[in-house]
């Protein structure tokens, strides 16, 4: 079985994130064959291409990153019916400058909680129409909208409901299974 590396974005920024926090759970449940690092940036000045002909060193960072990743996978919330500034921002630098998008070809997946009974799902759309103008192969289907509730998750990434648990074990199961079947049919 193959490993693959995986570049994973947590939309928020805040340190007490609740997606974060789903980002430490999908760590510890996904499948050994997947390697999961996170892709930080905070520290991205807005884009703006005037950056284009030579990009600072924090984006050059981001882009080696996503590079080497085998696959992405975005952990967001729902920041007023979209996706964060922030996370959009980076989505921005990684795509540009013409050319040299680095989600072209990648495999994504996107995941998200948020206390709201919809989960993060507008926001999950939002980005979908992001990564489609991105030509990223998006998993579709284990679609995930995590509404989460006091406890649900520890910030040591434990999952303290079994049902929860489950199923964002399979969800990554799910994801290692996408990837192997978008890097065969590209490859």
């Amino acid at each position: 079985m193959a490993t693959y590396k995986v570049g994973y974005f947590v939309g928020s920024l805040a340190r007490q994130s609740l997606n974060r926090k789903l980002s430490r759970a999908l760590v510890q449940l996904a499948p050994p064959e997947l390697s999961m690092t996170e892709i930080p940036f905070k520290d991205l000045p807005l884009y703006s291409y005037d950056y284009d002909a030579d990009y600072p060193p924090v984006a050059r960072t981001l882009k080696q990153q996503i590079a080497d990743a085998d696959a992405i996978l975005f952990i967001t919330p729902e920041y007023n019916r979209s996706i964060p500034g922030g996370l959009k921002n980076a989505i921005d630098w990684a795509s540009r400058p013409w050319g040299r998008n680095s989600f072209a070809r990648k495999p994504s997946a996107i995941i998200g909680t948020s206390p709201g009974a919809i989960g993060t799902a507008i926001a999950q759309q939002s980005l979908r129409g992001v990564l489609c103008f991105c030509n990223s192969p998006l998993m579709n289907v284990v679609e995930a909208y995590i509404q989460f509730t006091p406890d649900l998750i520890d910030d040591n990434g434990q999952v303290n409901n079994d049902s929860t648990a489950e199923f964002l074990r399979n969800y990554m199961k799910e994801f290692s299974a996408f990837i192997t079947r978008v890097k065969t049919a590209l490859s």
